[in-house]
């Protein structure tokens, strides 16, 4: 069996006395759409965040694309794509201009071309020319992921990609989503909606820092005996998970 493409071994992230992530361990394998499914505040953006590189854990060993993330964060940036929770492309450029800048970033070869590319894929074509910030919710979240993948990263971490978008761009997303996973990209996904969660072929759910259920969405069902993700949870919260 090859390598895990995402392993983690009892990884911590503590802020003074607080514990955000609590001796976590999971491995992710390659093409695999692995979700993270938890209330706000449960520790999922900070285990992203240690994993691309931004946070040092505080203990604990974790691996991304078998390079050791206490010892060269930085090395995992260029083969990895990062969408994060809130909105952090350029209000003031034009979608066009906004992917322009990140092929730059990234060094991105053919760089039109790839623009085009990212154009077309999200649907983005026929308003290439509008400034950024003045999008809804859902077409500003379609360019976040385009710009996160314009360097075909090899493993996708995407924190929140759906917050506060309508259902039909939710769907979109996790069509592309699947598509990029079936295409043999590694999807790190974080979510706190059930429905979502059904997508992922395997769940890590979290409570106050800590890996409390880890399976597929039909195994976890099946080990609590319900129907429902959210009757894991109910269940889970019952025997004092």
């Amino acid at each position: 069996m090859p390598d895990p493409t995402v392993s983690l071994l009892n990884l911590s992230k503590r802020f003074g006395d607080f514990t955000a992530v609590d001796r976590i361990t999971f491995d992710v394998e390659a093409g695999e759409i692995f979700g993270f499914l938890g209330a706000n505040g449960a520790g999922k953006s900070t285990t992203i965040r240690m994993l691309c590189g931004i946070l040092r854990p505080s203990s604990g060993r974790g691996t991304v694309g078998g390079i050791d993330i206490l010892e060269s964060p930085e090395a995992v940036k260029p083969f990895i794509g990062y969408m994060s929770q809130k909105f952090s492309l350029y209000d003031g450029l034009t979608i066009r201009e906004n992917l322009d800048f990140f092929a730059g970033i990234y060094r991105v070869p053919n760089h039109r071309e790839a623009v085009e590319k990212a154009l077309e894929r999200s649907g983005l074509t026929d308003m290439r020319d509008i400034l950024t910030g003045t999008l809804p919710v859902g077409w500003k979240q379609q360019l976040s992921l385009a710009a996160s993948v314009m360097h075909g990263p090899r493993i996708l971490f995407l924190d929140e990609p759906t917050s506060g978008v309508d259902p039909m761009t939710r769907r979109r997303f996790w069509q592309a989503i699947r598509d990029m996973a079936d295409a043999g990209t590694t999807v790190f996904v974080t979510t706190h909606y059930m429905t979502e969660a059904e997508y992922c072929d395997r769940l890590a759910i979290m409570k106050a820092g800590r890996v409390i259920a880890l399976g597929s969405p039909e195994a976890l069902k099946r080990s609590a005996s319900v129907e429902t993700l959210e009757d894991v949870f109910l269940a889970l919260a019952k025997d004092g998970a």
